[in-house]
This record gives structure tokens, C-alpha cells and sequence, in this order.
């Protein structure tokens, strides 16, 4: 995979003598590398970026700028791509289910773009928007995920055509197909699997009598993990890209990636407030925690890498945020180089699920973040 954005021990200890800690730093010129990259090895496919996954402004910004359109699930999110300039047209309402508030605003701003995946959403949708364009969300599976979202979300294939019937009953636009691999999804098979079953539920959607143009292959690309399973990320898109181009090569196709733009864009900077020994094995209490930018240990069950640019032997630590909550644990047995009070922490590759759910419980401000190409030139250092 392309290079991710990763500091030097002497940007962190600058930042950090700068700025404090905690502090979050964001690469745009990352955000350009990641989107470059997908949008190479998958030709055509309109790229919509999953704002959930971190709706920072200067991530948003530079999608506009390279021409990205944006997957929103709220009132909240399509607001906010608005204040910011971003034409409805861009967006896509993708929450398969919506709010009475969402689709006011929707409606007042000119979101027309909708997925859903169940009969009563469609008459909120034909409502709130005549003639708005619909496309049906299916379930599939993908037990090699890191998320399963199909859980949560999807019509079962059976389902297809009644749902179809009804949308375009209610006077919608019946437009097309979507579905989601899952979050962080290891291999190309689920998508060559789903392309297949959807080929064919396209055909049966032909037979009936729709005409489906459009067809939404979610997310759920990955980035390198900690584990030391390496993806051949290149070798898996070009295997969902030559499928594509099999089963569907006059279809128009979408793609919704967020943890994949997002999760290598950002660097957490995080100090030793605290260490102590309980029950004879070692702690660490880190200015950041779990309410934080971590949050993503919890909500996105993530694993995340710990660098101290430290040598020597490693010992298993448990280290914990700074709440007054006990559930405020990050990780257990976590082998690490011995740490000293006031060391700092980079932990890379902390873009996706992190400060976009973090909280301020407890008093607690959000972590601060600044643009690391607004920041890096005067630093100084050689990085």
C-alpha cells in the first residue's frame, strides 16, 4: 500500500513542546494520497467519503477539492457539508434509516440521493421527497469483517423485488443496489461474492420490469493493521475492480470508504501522567483515554500501535486514560519498553472511528488537532 503519514521522534517531542499533549495531528496531503490511490485502482467508481468516520474540516476540504462526493447519515452532517459550500448534489442520504428531522433537512437543502432497506422507510422518503432516487440496501455476508454492519442494516435478498415494487409504487426513483462488505474487511471475496449475487438480482430486477443504473458498493477497504497481516491491498482492489468490470460494465457504481481515507491521516501525540504497580504488573495512565481520541478501542474495536522510540527490553503494561472511570482501561498486557513519567506515546494510523466519537466526560476537553502541513514548516526539524 501507499506510505502513510507517520512523525518523527524529533516532530513529535516539537509538537508536543509546542502544543501540549494530548494533541492530534492531520495530514491533508494524506487525504490526497489515500483518495489518489483508491480512485487509481478502481476507474469510474464515484468515491462518496463516509463523513462519520472523521468529519474533520480539513479532510472534508480536500475531498471537495479532488472532487469527492460524501456519504451523510444525519441533519447534522449534511449541515455541516453545507456551511462548507459543498452542493447537495454531492451528497447521499445513506442512513437506511432517517430521522424526521434528516429528511427536512434534506429536502430544505437539496439532498435527493437516499438508501433504504425496509417498506417503512419508503413512505417517509416519498413524502418528504417526490420523486427522490432510491437505492435498496442488501444484506450480505462477510464473517471475516471487523465489523459486521449487516447485523444492523440490510433487506434480504427475497426482499428485493416487493421492496422495488412498492418505492417505485410511491412515485421514487428506483435507481439501484447497494451493499457493505463490512468494516476493515480482509479480502476481495466478499465483494467478488456480492458482485455475483447482485449480477443476478439485477437480472431478476430486469425481468420485472426496472431499469437499475446505479449500483453502491459500500466500504470497508482496510489499512494496515498491527497484527503483522499484511493486505495486498493493490492485488485486492484490482481483483474487485476486474469483477466490476465483469458483472457490471454499464453500470454506474459508487463506493462509500471511510476508515481507508481516513484512518492513516491522523497521529496522536499522548503523554505518561501516571505509573504505578497493582498486583505486581505495571500501569501507565496516558493524558488520553478511552472518552478520547481511543474511543475507537471500544466503538471500532480497534488495536492501536504505541510507539515511545524507546529501546530495551519489553515488559506486559495495562495503561488507562485519565477519567475517574475504572471502564477507562485501553489496553491489558501490552508488552512495551519500560516508561517513565511524562514520556510521549505517538500512536499512528488513528484517523478513522477516534475523535470523531470522542466525548468530553468528565470535564475533559477534546483532544486538540491541528493540519500538519499548516504546522510542520515551523518546527524546524528534519522530518
Amino acid at each position: 500500500m501507499n506510505s502513510y503519514f507517520k512523525l518523527s521522534k524529533a516532530a513529535v517531542e516539537s509538537l508536543a513542546q509546542q502544543y501540549d499533549t494530548p494533541l492530534l495531528l492531520v495530514s491533508t496531503e494524506q487525504v490526497e494520497r489515500n483518495y489518489s490511490f483508491l480512485a487509481s485502482y478502481l476507474p469510474g467508481v464515484k468515491m462518496h467519503y463516509a463523513v462519520k468516520a472523521n468529519p474533520h474540516e480539513a479532510i472534508i476540504r480536500k475531498l471537495a477539492e479532488l472532487g469527492s462526493y460524501f456519504d451523510v447519515a444525519s441533519d447534522g452532517e449534511m449541515q455541516f457539508l453545507t456551511d462548507m459550500g459543498i452542493p447537495a448534489e454531492r451528497m447521499v442520504y445513506a442512513n437506511p434509516v432517517k430521522t424526521a428531522s434528516g429528511l427536512k433537512i434534506a429536502k430544505h437543502i437539496g439532498v435527493y440521493k437516499f438508501t433504504f432497506d425496509s417498506e417503512s422507510e419508503i413512505s417517509k422518503m416519498a413524502k418528504a421527497i417526490p420523486g427522490g432516487t432510491v437505492l435498496l440496501r442488501v444484506r450480505v455476508d462477510n464473517p471475516n469483517a471487523l465489523v459486521d454492519l449487516n447485523k444492523k442494516f440490510g433487506a434480504h435478498p427475497d426482499e428485493v423485488l416487493p421492496l422495488l415494487t412498492l418505492a417505485r409504487q410511491q412515485g421514487l426513483d428506483v435507481a439501484g443496489l447497494c451493499f457493505h462488505v463490512g468494516s476493515q474487511s480482509s479480502s476481495a471475496d466478499a465483494y467478488v461474492e456480492s458482485l455475483e449475487i447482485f449480477r443476478r438480482l439485477y437480472d431478476q430486477a430486469k425481468e420485472a420490469g426496472f431499469d437499475l443504473r446505479i449500483l453502491d458498493i459500500g466500504g470497508g477497504f482496510p489499512i494496515p493493521v498491527i497484527d503483522g497481516n499484511t493486505i495486498d491491498i493493490v492485488a485486492m482492489l484490482q481483483t474487485i475492480n476486474k469483477a466490476i468490470t465483469h458483472y457490471f460494465p454499464d453500470t454506474e457504481i459508487w463506493a462509500e470508504p471511510g476508515r481507508f481515507i481516513c484512518g492513516t491521516v491522523a497521529n496522536l501525540i499522548t503523554r505518561v501522567i501516571g505509573t504505578q504497580k497493582r498486583n505486581g504488573k505495571q500501569w501507565y495512565f496516558l493524558d488520553d483515554g478511552l472518552y478520547g481520541t481511543f474511543s475507537g478501542v471500544i466503538f471500532d474495536h480497534w488495536d492501536f500501535e504505541l510507539e515511545t522510540f524507546k529501546s530495551g527490553e519489553k515488559v506486559p503494561a495495562t495503561f488507562a486514560g485519565p477519567s475517574c472511570d475504572s471502564l477507562d482501561i485501553l489496553f491489558q498486557d501490552k508488552w512495551i519498553p519500560s516508561l517513565e513519567m511524562d514520556d510521549l506515546i505517538l500512536v499512528p494510523t488513528c484517523g478513522a472511528y477516534t475523535s470523531a466519537s470522542a466525548t468530553e466526560f468528565n470535564g475533559f476537553s477534546k483532544t486538540r488537532i491541528l493540519v500538519w502541513e499548516e504546522v510542520k514548516d515551523s518546527l524546524k526539524i528534519n522530518t
